[in-house]
């Protein structure tokens, strides 16, 4: 059964549907108010949302989750995730180290 990405002007849903039309359903089923702006058949059986596309990886507004990604990119590692953190921010060895080192003790 085919994959359907439909969008409304109020939601985006990914379901299967034998066709077209039953796409459609889904979604006057679902939200009969909604109207359908664009329904795409995608090519594979599997979805990904891309978090910038979504405006979610602009993390240099919030430092504790620029440390969190560094944390997690180091797997772990606390000198690399510093060394990662230091080249994101551009902050000195003592800045990164306390960001580090907080995010370590919040369980990142």
């Amino acid at each position: 059964m085919p994959l359907f990405e439909i969008e409304t002007n109020s939601h985006i849903i990914i379901t299967w549907a034998e066709n077209e039309d039953a796409a459609r359903e889904v979604v006057h089923d679902a939200y009969p108010h909604d109207e359908v702006v664009r329904l795409t058949k995608r090519p594979r059986d599997t979805w990904v949302i891309s978090k910038g596309a979504l405006g979610l990886t602009n993390t240099t507004l919030d430092p504790c989750m620029v440390a969190r990604e560094c944390l997690n990119r180091s797997a772990g590692d606390k000198v690399n995730a510093i060394r990662l953190y230091r080249m994101e921010t551009g902050s000195d060895l003592d800045q990164a180290r306390k960001m580090i080192e907080s995010n370590m003790v919040m369980g990142w």
